[in-house]
């Protein structure tokens, strides 16, 4: 067996890191506090600010923590459904099945537009269906006014999953303002990176209490006001969770936050050129080729194999050449636990077995995109 590492030319992605992330974390650490406090308070805020005015943020540990507690918030338990994406992470279904709830997965609009399907979500609808998930697969926003629409007539909230998507806008308005509540990620791979770490964002004042109080043991004063002198003693209101992020995360994310715009202008352009070579090979289609409903934040490039293609074999072939690839998603009814899963969405299910993300990320050059692509060509050509 042969155990030893590739030796990769051009990864998948890497860290938009440099000295101010290192110093952040240097003076968190020298201050003496590096659980929640005011590092993470800074965080949020400045959060709340790039989403505009009226949204209320709070740090959490990670993505699925946003999503576990957004969904909770919102009242879904046992006997209820939650409609959600078939092209995403399983961390959708997981958030969902964890209280008891049954995901039931809608399919995508079609195989040039990945983004989830209005009308199948509304198909999905019945007398249990508690709320609806999308997710901005790839940072390219979904049709926001069509499943705003479904919402509103049925009476159902809004949870948006903004993981691809910081920066994102659909129609001039930020992703993650639409729903009643949105989860975000900031795990390594992300727009926003601080290696674990997530946000849950909303306009509810209610909403915002009870995502407070299940972020942290239901309690009404934090530790860090306690450390400050602000309060000796605390009630639990309600029981609650240890979703809290730490300070050392939540510096990394205040720097990571300020280079944001610029990262996903990068990645735009690193796109464009993407595109311009991939145009060129016939064995291959692009999805999003032609997006209109926003700003994307370009978080992968995603391609679509051929349906003669074999993918392992591409994978392996670009691997000898130096260039890393992955797979987003495999299909959710392919894992033991979701074999069971409510909903049929053949298009995801196709684009599942045939879908290769190539790198991308905002400190790679233009010659890093050509070797990529030239190293396709041949794997396909082959």
């Amino acid at each position: 067996m042969n155990d030893k590492q590739p030796h990769w030319k051009v990864q998948l992605f890497k860290l938009n890191f440099d000295e101010r992330e290192s110093q952040a974390v240097l003076d968190v650490l020298r201050s003496g506090w590096i659980t929640m406090g005011q590092q993470t308070i800074d965080f949020e805020t400045a959060f709340a600010a790039e989403l505009g005015e009226g949204t209320s943020c709070l740090a959490v540990s990670n993505g699925t923590a946003a999503l576990h507690v957004a969904v909770l918030a919102l009242g879904v338990g046992p006997g209820d459904e939650v409609i959600v994406p078939s092209l995403t992470f399983v961390a959708d279904l997981n958030s969902v099945r964890m209280t008891g709830a049954a995901p039931v997965i809608a399919d995508v609009q079609s195989m040039e537009d990945w983004a989830m399907s209005p009308a199948d979500i509304e198909r999905r609808i019945t007398p249990r269906t508690k709320a609806i998930m999308v997710v901005h697969y790839a940072g390219y926003a979904c049709d926001m006014d069509a499943i705003l629409d479904i919402c509103r007539r049925h009476r159902l909230p809004l949870i948006e999953d903004c993981a691809h998507a910081p920066g994102g806008t659909y129609r001039g308005r930020k992703l993650g303002t639409f729903g009643e509540v949105s989860a975000w990620s900031f795990f390594t791979n992300k727009n926003l990176s601080v290696g674990e770490g997530g946000m849950v964002v909303t306009r509810d004042p209610e909403l915002y209490r009870k995502c407070k109080h299940l972020r942290s043991h239901g309690m009404t004063v934090a530790s860090f006001d306690r450390m400050k002198g602000r309060s000796s003693n605390y009630d639990v209101l309600e029981p609650g969770l240890n979703y809290r992020m730490d300070e050392m995360h939540a510096a990394l994310g205040i720097v990571q936050l300020g280079k944001l715009a610029a990262a996903n202008e990068r990645r735009g352009e690193l796109t464009r050129r993407y595109f311009s070579r991939l145009d060129r090979m016939p064995s291959i289609s692009v999805p999003f080729r032609h997006f209109d409903r926003g700003m994307p934040t370009w978080h992968i490039m995603p391609i679509l194999l051929g349906t003669t293609v074999d993918r392992n074999a591409v994978i392996e072939r670009m691997k000898a050449d130096g260039v890393q690839t992955s797979i987003h998603y495999p299909a959710v009814q392919s894992f033991t636990a979701y074999r069971d899963c409510a909903g049929d969405a053949p298009l995801a299910r196709d684009i599942c077995g045939r879908e290769l993300t190539l790198p991308l990320y905002p400190t790679m050059t233009d010659g890093e995109v050509d070797l990529v692509c030239d190293s396709l060509e041949r794997a396909l050509s082959a």
